[in-house]
């Protein structure tokens, strides 16, 4: 299966909504003209398999201890990512960035069995202006991880790349939303 090809029309199908005026307001703030559910397909068993095994292929050969980001978006794609890497005999592990530390206990942001030193990717469904995945990235470094890159299911092409590229992160997406919106 072309797994690429597959997870482009899961997204034309479920996850792209078009609206004729900017009625979808995004996590700036911003209104848009379209909207990319990417749960939809993230949180399916389809959705999920493709996505763990098209992300897998991507990063194997960076022999990456570890995969996540910042909750809720991430969590899936890390946990897809870590589930093929084990059927693969190549484990690779999730983890989880909290928006806060932790309130209590043991007070962590980071959740997961990572490690000082552990070489990571930053895992994302939807970059728009990269502040997400920024955040995702720096508490990582901040807790001894070395982020390798970040991968994103698509990019808005709304200047987070730029600014992913400003705080010295590399950004890896499968999409770029042009490849869905040229015909439309």
């Amino acid at each position: 299966m072309d797994y690429r090809e597959r997870l482009k029309s899961l997204i034309k199908e479920k996850a792209l909504k078009i609206a004729d005026k900017p009625v979808f307001k995004l996590s700036s703030g911003k209104l848009s003209t379209y909207y990319l559910d990417l749960r939809t397909i993230t949180l399916d068993p389809e959705g999920g398999y493709i996505i763990g095994n098209l992300i897998y292929q991507m990063v194997k050969d960076s022999k990456p201890d570890a995969v996540g980001g910042l909750t809720l978006g991430a969590d899936p794609i890390s946990y897809s990512v870590s589930m093929v890497s084990y059927l693969n005999k190549d484990p690779i592990k999730p983890f989880v960035v909290r928006k806060e530390p932790k309130g209590h206990g043991t007070k962590k942001q980071i959740e997961g069995n990572v490690k000082e030193g552990d070489r990571v990717f930053i895992m994302e469904d939807v970059i728009t202006t990269g502040g997400s995945s920024i955040k995702a990235a720096k508490v990582a470094q901040e807790n001894g991880l070395k982020v390798l890159g970040i991968i994103a299911i698509v990019d808005r092409e709304e200047g987070g790349e730029e600014n992913i590229r400003k705080e010295g992160f590399e950004l890896i997406p499968i999409f770029k939303v042009s490849e869905f919106l040229k015909n439309q």
